[in-house]
């Protein structure tokens, strides 16, 4: 494998492993310490939640790097290349960093054997100990406890939301799945919980493992919501209380962006308004509640994929009426509850454009989901064989003023989103 692009070696580390998933710590560990990885010196902030994991590290990032520090950021999954989950001072990683990091971890190996998240983890650790970023953000892939970033200890730890997901590996209950997730708490280190509805267990889990300051959003932090503006309160690192003048509400939404400004200031993070609104005005996570305009067409793209995640995409688009029609463009996997996905979504879409993903095994047929629609009432039903027919479709019914949503699952919105490129790139060279 020494000549290997970095393609080919994603293919074989798809390959080595008989399990896409299989979770703990002592392995990936193992190999961290040979490669001497472990204790990381710099400052880590490790982010766990259901939902909204994803947009809280986007703006922890931008927060930092508005401040003056430099940024080492993990997240997964990717959406188009895998130098996405590994970024330092907001650019990715180039695709020899990481070639290099994978040859390492192979070389550190031996016979341990290695999930694909186990090797993307220890190189994002590799790409981070040779560039030395001011401070580290690692999101958690699955769950918490036994999730390979959690061999790392966090300086301060986030939980953004519990729900209902991954039940095959987390258990069926918000409880069960709170237990996994507070795995990333640590005694005597700060904690951020952005949940505004902690079950019990969390509540349990966060007293025994000792963590402390405990901050619980709508306790020791807020954001309240008026008129279309949002206006948040943190604590500093001192436990001092301070606040922040009303802002516009856009695609972030507000409680995870009083969760990253909570989450940074226990790393004493000190900032100006206009910094602020600098941070928050460059934060765009792709695939969540990305708003494109083409040719005046207007598209949402969000990765929302589980129940719970649809609802606060439905909350987003009751605040932003529509004068026409909201046009659904949908696809999701089979392992989730697409029943209470569809339920979730409840009226507000006129029509919806299901699509076939041959090239994603889990993903569902399009056919069963027409059915899930049918029986709780929608009508305006399109199946299509892939994703592209899905959108040409949909575009040919959208009018001037409808806008066309595109969610289900991170692979739905990595099938849109090439598309839609090349899309914008036609109409900008017209």
């Amino acid at each position: 494998m020494n000549d290997a692009t970095l393609e080919e070696w994603l293919q074989r580390i798809e390959r080595i492993h008989p399990k896409a998933v299989e979770l703990g710590l002592e392995r990936v560990s193992a190999v961290a310490g040979r490669l001497q990885l472990l204790p990381v010196r710099q400052s880590v902030v490790t982010v766990a939640g259901t939902n909204g994991k994803g947009s809280v590290v986007a703006l922890l990032e931008g927060l930092f790097q508005g401040a003056g520090l430099t940024t080492g950021t993990f997240t997964s999954p990717h959406l188009l290349r895998f130098n996405e989950r590994i970024r330092v001072a907001g650019r990715e990683a180039s695709d020899e960093e990481i070639v290099r990091a994978f040859k390492d971890i192979e070389q550190a190996r031996g016979e341990t054997p290695l999930t694909y998240f186990e090797f993307a983890t220890l190189a994002a650790l590799l790409v981070f100990a040779a560039r030395d970023p001011d401070v580290i953000i690692l999101e958690v892939g699955l769950g918490g406890r036994l999730d390979s970033v959690n061999m790392v200890d966090p300086d301060v730890s986030v939980i953004t939301s519990i729900d209902l997901d991954h039940q095959d590996w987390l258990g069926d209950t918000r409880d069960a799945i709170a237990r996994e997730k507070a795995g990333i708490l640590r005694a005597s280190t700060p904690v951020v919980i952005g949940e505004p509805e902690p079950p019990a267990a969390l509540r349990q889990a966060v007293k025994e493992s000792e963590a402390t300051p405990v901050l619980f959003t709508g306790q020791d932090f807020s954001v309240s919501l008026e008129a279309g503006h949002w206006q948040a309160e943190w604590r500093d690192s001192s436990g001092a209380l301070q606040s922040t003048g009303p802002r516009p509400s856009g695609s972030l939404l507000p409680q995870n962006i009083a969760t990253a400004i909570q989450a940074a200031c226990l790393l004493d993070w000190r900032f100006s308004e206009a910094s602020l609104d600098r941070a928050l005005q460059r934060v765009e996570p792709v695939g969540r509640c990305q708003r494109w305009d083409i040719g005046g067409q207007e598209y949402i793209l969000d990765v929302g994929h589980n129940p719970a995640a649809v609802l606060r995409l439905v909350e987003y688009l009751e605040a932003l009426p529509s004068e026409g029609k909201t046009i659904a463009i949908f696809s999701a996997l089979a392992d989730k509850d697409i029943g209470a996905m569809v339920r979730a979504a409840g009226g507000i879409f006129d029509a919806w454009f299901l699509a076939d993903q041959p090239d994603v095994p889990r993903a569902e047929n399009a056919q069963v989901v027409a059915e899930w629609l049918r029986n709780t009432g929608h009508s305006l039903i399109s199946t299509s064989k892939n994703l592209r027919q899905a959108l040409r479709r949909a575009q040919r019914l959208a009018g001037c003023d409808d806008r066309l949503v595109v969610f289900g699952s991170f692979h739905t919105v990595a099938g849109v989103l090439p598309l839609l490129q090349r899309q914008l790139e036609e109409f900008e060279g017209t």
